[in-house]
């Protein structure tokens, strides 16, 4: 059974539809100083009312034995600016994964990548502490890097990160500050391999997990290594051609049974975000129930979208033409989650990363 899909889900999705203005101002550039102080919007899919709470106000919306799903995943600091051998010219290269632990090769983006070429060397560091080899092209902007370093894997990862910067979305146009190595992380990453946080975790604080967890609610994490796919531009019109990158993912025995659980006692099941929906839609079994899973993912969910496992989601505000905000819209459905979206615009919410967060019940 499809929930509340309206007409304009059932025709074609296209590209267009998922435009809105958004002035510039109303993208976050930092956080609220407090996580469970943004403004949070609750949009009801039964009725269609929109309510305007603040996010710590969450808790009155569940009741003992409710389950909230979170990814634990944590980022690293990926962004790292280098010199080119010879012409000094810098470089910015994106780290994405790591390929081969031994061999010290990581799969990055480089920019501006014309200028990169097979066999290229690249320094990094005040004192050139860090050499790489240019070793193969993988997309436009995508190279295979080998990193020249003779210590140990652990001393390596040590450098590397002592190089890196946090990295923050391209649309956040500031430089980055040091708060944000803790505040673009959620209290309960652990799980190293984002290249970006999942940002409807970031409204969590510890104090308002303690507060759910007096409740009686409960807590299964899963993981998604959240890449950069999240903000690749959409370039197809017909969102059925549309190819998202795989992200890795990991449900354990313990938040699978957790999660099945509350769905057999028809509790809510809430998904803390769009990375959190995508990973148990990825492995849900024809009965419902989420089962343990170890790999990869590359799944697009926009409307028309019948979910299997979550019955209420949190996500924050989404950028117009974004994967995350037609996800949003395949969950609430296309006409009251743009309906929402024109009200946050017109309320002054804030939007992106840092910005204010929705909860659709």
């Amino acid at each position: 059974m499809l929930i509340n899909v309206s007409f304009n889900d059932i025709v074609v999705m296209k590209l267009s539809k998922f435009k809105y203005k958004l002035p510039e101002e109303l993208i976050a550039l930092h956080p609220t100083q407090n996580r469970d102080e943004s403004r949070l919007m609750v949009v009801h899919r039964d009725t269609g009312k929109i309510e305007h709470k603040i996010f710590k106000e969450i808790i009155d919306y569940f009741k003992t034995d409710d389950v909230f799903v979170f990814n634990d995943t944590k980022v690293f600091p990926a962004r790292l600016y280098g010199n080119k051998e010879k012409t000094g010219a810098e470089i910015e290269v994106f780290l994405l994964r790591e390929l081969n632990t031994e061999q010290r090769l990581w799969d990055v983006l480089v920019d501006p990548a014309r200028k990169i070429r097979i066999g290229n060397k690249l320094y990094f560091g005040d004192d050139d502490a860090l050499v790489a080899e240019v070793i193969d092209n993988t997309t436009s902007r995508g190279r295979t890097l080998r990193f020249l370093y003779d210590g140990s894997h652990e001393d390596f990862k040590k450098t590397l990160y002592s190089l890196g910067e946090t990295p923050l979305p391209k649309f956040i146009k500031r430089e980055v500050e040091p708060e944000d190595s803790e505040r673009y992380q959620t209290i309960f990453a652990r799980n190293e391999g984002a290249v970006a946080a999942p940002t409807a975790g970031l409204h969590f604080s510890r104090e308002l997990l303690k507060r759910l967890e007096i409740k009686g609610t409960h807590f299964s994490y899963i993981t998604l290594h959240v890449g950069l796919g999240n903000f690749r531009t959409v370039d197809v019109e017909d969102l059925t051609k549309h190819k998202m990158d795989s992200e890795q993912i990991l449900i354990s025995d313990e938040a699978a049974n957790i999660i099945n659980a509350g769905k057999d006692r028809k509790n809510k099941i809430c998904a803390v975000g769009t990375t959190v929906m995508r990973t148990l839609e990825t492995s849900v079994s024809t009965f419902g129930h989420v089962k343990p899973f170890e790999g990869w993912t590359n799944k697009f969910i926009f409307p028309a979208y019948d979910f299997q496992v979550a019955n209420c989601m949190i996500s924050n505000f989404h950028l117009p033409y974004s994967t995350l905000l037609m996800m949003v819209a395949a969950f609430g459905g296309y006409d009251l989650v743009m309906k929402a979206y024109k009200t946050a615009v017109k309320e002054k919410y804030r939007f992106g990363t840092y910005g204010d967060a929705m909860l659709i019940i």
